[in-house]
């Protein structure tokens, strides 16, 4: 083996072994917080409840035991993949997030979508017409978009689109009409962040001696774009692309509870309500785990995308 791939081999084994340690202390703090945060008996029995039924419940739920022999329980059912069973649900945690997954999956992939396709346009004509006043109008639609919180963009578009106008479900789960508002709301913020970021870098690599040298030889404005340009500029770009998935994901907690989108979000949003431990740490799980996988892609990336890196490795 080369020297080359023996240090990305080291590099993917370090980082690897990084993020289960940042996986461990996610779940960790998840364990904590949610008994921390109150009885879930509380909620699950009615308010006249004796004694003996309270105790007779926590012993049937397994809370009566010590938290240390809790959290090893929870501990050793992650390695096997056993998140337990929900208290409010009564089925395994593994199988309810499971059946939403496709739906967040489906809300946050098109919520990407728009967000590339949207801010590498908006990036791209903020680059090449700078300071024109077509640079001025889209920068001022991005500083809009990064101000305005995803809450209020769904509330809004709910009230025009779906309440005014009549045009798009205001809610709802189902065909290809329910997903634009929603991705819509989640993609905003995301847009803008990429928009500003691409625009800045590509200002940077369109004043580099390889593109000059590319404009001195004749060649076009599109192909200085896309053959000398959003290569070199893409590399920030793909890391905030990569944390703005996790971002996507968390943002879909408050979105799919505004639009009642069935997906991941909206359970975790119903297991804290109900003070539903494992179906919390369940969630919260998923959503480490992703978000560490991510980033693991978005470096793996990097040695894809830029050479150097590889030598470096």
């Amino acid at each position: 083996m080369s020297r080359g791939r023996t240090r990305l081999l080291r590099a993917a084994v370090t980082r690897l072994l990084s993020s289960l340690l940042v996986l461990w202390a996610a779940v960790t703090v998840v364990f904590v917080l949610s008994r921390a945060s109150g009885d879930p008996v509380a909620l699950l029995l009615p308010d006249d409840a004796s004694a003996d039924q309270v105790a007779q419940m926590k012993q049937t739920l397994g809370l009566d035991r010590p938290l240390p022999l809790q959290y090893l329980d929870f501990l050793g059912g992650l390695v096997h993949l056993d998140l337990g069973d929900s208290l409010v649900y009564k089925e395994p945690v593994t199988s309810l997030i499971i059946e939403r997954i496709p739906a967040t999956a489906l809300l946050a992939a098109t919520a990407l979508l728009i967000t590339v396709v949207v801010s590498f346009l908006a990036g791209s004509i903020g680059a090449m017409r700078r300071g024109t006043a077509l640079d001025r109008v889209v920068m001022s639609g991005v500083l809009v978009g990064q101000s305005t919180p995803a809450f209020w963009v769904g509330i809004l578009l709910v009230l025009l689109f779906g309440v005014t106008l009549r045009a798009l479900p205001a809610a709802g789960y189902g065909t290809p009409a329910h997903l634009i508002l929603p991705a819509t709301t989640l993609a905003i913020f995301s847009v803008a962040v990429v928009s500003r970021l691409l625009r800045s870098s590509l200002i940077e690599v369109m004043g580099q001696d390889h593109v000059r040298t590319a404009r001195a030889k004749g060649a076009s404005e599109a192909r200085v774009l896309m053959g000398h340009s959003l290569r070199n500029a893409s590399m920030p770009v793909i890391t905030v692309l990569g944390l703005e998935l996790g971002s996507l994901l968390g943002g879909a907690i408050l979105t799919e509870q505004i639009f009642n989108w069935p997906g991941i979000g909206r359970l975790t949003i119903d297991a804290i309500s109900a003070r539903d431990f494992p179906l919390v740490q369940g969630t919260v799980v998923l959503f480490a785990v992703t978000f560490i996988v991510v980033n693991l892609l978005v470096d793996l990336s990097y040695a894809i995308i830029d050479p150097r890196v590889r030598s470096h490795a």
